[in-house]
């Protein structure tokens, strides 16, 4: 799906920008963020505390659900704090963000940092936006195309189907390529960044090793990890997949290439709470300082304000959101079944 220019009236932006401000909805909120992780932190704590009480059991599976679900709510906030909405000062928000990521995570937060802010800055752009293909599944390259048989090809054929088993592994994706980004940088940073990963990968295993035996500290892992990666798949998603592709270089000014490329999803504080504050995915693409709590309450002025620029608002249910996902993959896998396979000569060169 791509979309086409529309003058977009800069300084209506700036004018909006102006009266969230004056509004109020770019204050911080301390007193939200200090009762938000201090419960969440201890609401994992309590689920550790309960892992231990109950033993070697196969009911700890039960609890590793609960801490999948944790670790996710854990990673809402090392968002916020990327996004510089927690605290005042940047280095209060990079320790933050190290101690919810890589500490209680076990996630590298000064990979993922850059990362998010470039796709924040170009929203699905192509060669630009590194979360577009962010599934696992994209479609063959013309390259790729060649073969019946081909396995880029196939896994485009069945994309829609894959879209929900492959996204349980989306965790193990995040931590690899985390861990190839220090391996990369190897200076003073990475090397803090790497041992605070080691001593969470070693807090988690020798506790599990120690409470668990062997194959069901393996099924707890396997469960926990698949809850947090599903958790957090479900909530990303829904947010820019199947949203228009904005083409490489293409002439939009901010306000338009945010809000052409977000969807909304519907819903009230327990959605909020469920989706950590990303269901305003438009309001926080354009405000992305904004604290989570002040997203709802800016939603009436970026509303008129996209209605009134002709951008549009799209805002859907959870279910609506994955139902447009699914018809979107099912359309570009059938767009793969029908490319026909390249000639032999264009893609050896002749």
């Amino acid at each position: 799906m791509t979309t086409t220019r529309i003058s977009a009236p800069r300084s209506e932006f700036r004018d909006l920008a102006l009266r969230v401000r004056a509004a109020g909805h770019l204050n911080p909120r301390r007193r939200y963020y200090f009762v938000k992780i201090t419960l969440t932190i201890a609401a994992l704590a309590i689920g550790w505390a309960a892992f231990v009480i109950v033993g070697n059991s196969w009911a700890t599976l039960g609890l590793a659900v609960y801490l999948g679900v944790m670790y996710t709510q854990l990673g809402f906030i090392g968002h916020d704090a990327g996004h510089h909405q927690v605290f005042g000062s940047r280095r209060a928000n990079r320790l933050l963000g190290l101690a919810v990521g890589n500490v209680l995570i076990g996630l590298c937060y000064g990979w993922w940092v850059p990362k998010h802010n470039a796709h924040h800055a170009h929203p699905n752009e192509v060669g630009r936006d590194p979360d577009i293909g962010d599934g696992l599944i994209a479609l063959p390259s013309e390259g790729q195309r060649a073969g019946r048989w081909n396995p880029a090809r196939l896994l485009a054929r069945w994309q829609a189907q894959l879209f929900f088993p492959l996204m349980v592994l989306r965790s193990v994706g995040l931590h690899v390529s985390g861990v190839q980004h220090l391996l990369r940088r190897r200076d003073r940073s990475a090397a803090v960044e790497g041992l605070l990963i080691t001593l969470h990968l070693a807090l988690y295993l020798t506790v599990v090793a120690l409470v668990l035996s062997p194959l069901k500290a393996l099924a707890f892992i396997a469960v926990q990890q698949a809850v947090f990666s599903v958790y957090l798949g479900c909530t990303f998603a829904p947010n820019h997949k199947a949203m228009p592709i904005i083409p490489d270089n293409a002439e939009m000014d901010f306000a338009q290439r945010q809000v052409v490329t977000a969807r909304n999803i519907a819903g009230g504080r327990v959605t909020t709470l469920l989706l950590g504050g990303l269901n305003y995915q438009i309001e926080h693409h354009l405000f992305p300082t904004m604290p989570r709590p002040n997203l709802r309450h800016a939603q009436a002025l970026v509303r008129e304000f996209c209605m009134a620029s002709e951008f549009g608002y799209c805002e859907t249910s959870f279910s609506g959101s994955f139902r447009s996902i699914i018809r979107n993959l099912k359309a570009t896998a059938l767009e793969a079944a029908l490319t026909k396979p390249l000639p032999e000569a264009s893609v050896t060169g002749g």
